[in-house]
């Protein structure tokens, strides 16, 4: 697995930043965000790619499925930054989406390399986390030859399990292993070899695609409205009030009754101030499957 490697495009140093250490600070600071300016325009070339990637984890989890995400280093911790916002954003059970990295949980505070190479522990985390057929699992790695990663592709793909390769160069290992491969071809680094950066930046705007989509697909939001959130702080207690109102037009002072009376249910809140229907307004959620739009039109 390392006899190519010298000819990653993610491994490649591009002359234009030879003179990187001789710069000023305004200097890098304009080079770095040009490079970083070109990310979006590399993940739009893949959306041919993306777009049935997130199709197939958005059925597996319509279907009762989860998500994982596997990756070791950066990618490994992109993948866990991700995973951790779904139950806060969309309150989804933990285990809905998960994330695995290679060293385990430490590895996200402190640099352990070498675990990116164990092929078994790769494998293993797939066992350990009961992947099955109905799941979705993806693999994520700059390089795309990930030995961890790959193991753990090849392990869930065998189990049945949907499984998509994210990498940041173009016939790679792990794309042959999954199911769907996704190519973001953001070039060399600034910093020749560094993939925490455009490459990095480029698995944060795919996971944010997948994971947020997926959940848009499931009914977890009205419109572009975040209403299942988890109301646990002050800020996000403003944030549901904001939202009933908009979608009710009830006063602050309704909205923050509605809300206490519905057990800080964003959505429950919101239908108990629906004068349309007499029904219960967990019963009409329960009847939509979740969506709220479709417990409010089925009301009206």
């Amino acid at each position: 697995m390392t006899d190519r490697l010298g000819d990653l495009l993610t491994e490649q140093v591009d002359d234009r930043y030879a003179g990187l250490d001789t710069a000023s600070v305004a200097q890098l600071a304009v080079v770095m965000n040009d490079a970083d300016a070109t990310v979006p325009g590399a993940v739009r070339a893949a959306l041919p790619q993306i777009v049935p990637a997130i199709e197939g984890v958005a059925d597996r989890l319509a279907a009762g499925g989860r998500l994982l995400y596997v990756g070791a280093g950066t990618a490994g911790r992109m993948g866990v930054l991700d995973a951790s916002e779904c139950p806060p954003t969309f309150s989804t059970p933990p285990e809905l989406v998960r994330a695995v990295i290679a060293g385990g949980m430490q590895a996200l505070v402190a640099s352990q390399e070498g675990v990116e190479d164990d092929e078994a522990a790769g494998a293993a985390v797939i066992a350990e986390c009961e992947v099955t057929a109905a799941d979705a699992v993806v693999g994520v790695s700059a390089s795309g030859r990930t030995p961890y990663v790959l193991a753990a592709v090849r392990a869930a793909r065998a189990r049945g399990a949907l499984t998509v390769g994210l990498s940041c160069n173009a016939g790679t290992p792990l794309s042959a292993a999954a199911d769907r491969a996704i190519e973001v071809l953001v070039g060399p680094e600034v910093l020749a070899g560094s993939t925490r950066l455009k490459a990095g930046t480029a698995q944060k705007l795919v996971l944010n695609m997948i994971s947020t989509i997926s959940m848009v697909r499931l009914g977890k939001t009205y419109g572009n409205l975040m209403v299942d959130l988890r109301v646990t702080n002050v800020k996000l207690r403003d944030r549901a009030v904001r939202i009933i109102r908009r979608v009710t037009g009830v006063s602050r002072a309704a909205a923050e009754a509605a809300l206490d009376r519905a057990g800080l249910d964003v959505k429950t809140a919101i239908l108990m101030l629906d004068r349309s229907t007499g029904a219960d307004p967990r019963q009409r959620l329960a009847a939509s499957g979740g969506r709220l739009r479709e417990a409010l039109e089925a009301g009206a």
